[in-house]
């Protein structure tokens, strides 16, 4: 694993706490949950994109089909 992936997520969720903060004051709520939530699901695909090559990794380890 790479630090700069750990960076990346950070400064996705500053930026995303930015807007929020952002768009709370605008009074455009309904945007932040969706800005928010795009956030989020960017997030879960970089995660999940390490939780398969962790499985892939431990598939060639133990030679399991």
């Amino acid at each position: 694993m790479d630090i700069s992936l750990i960076f990346k997520i950070a400064s996705i969720g500053i930026l995303l706490g930015i807007l929020n903060i952002i768009l709370d004051k605008a009074d455009k709520k309904e945007f932040s949950y969706i800005v928010t939530l795009v956030g989020v699901i960017i997030v879960f695909g970089m995660v999940i994109t390490l939780i398969s090559r962790l499985f892939d990794n431990i598939r060639a380890i133990f030679q399991l089909y």
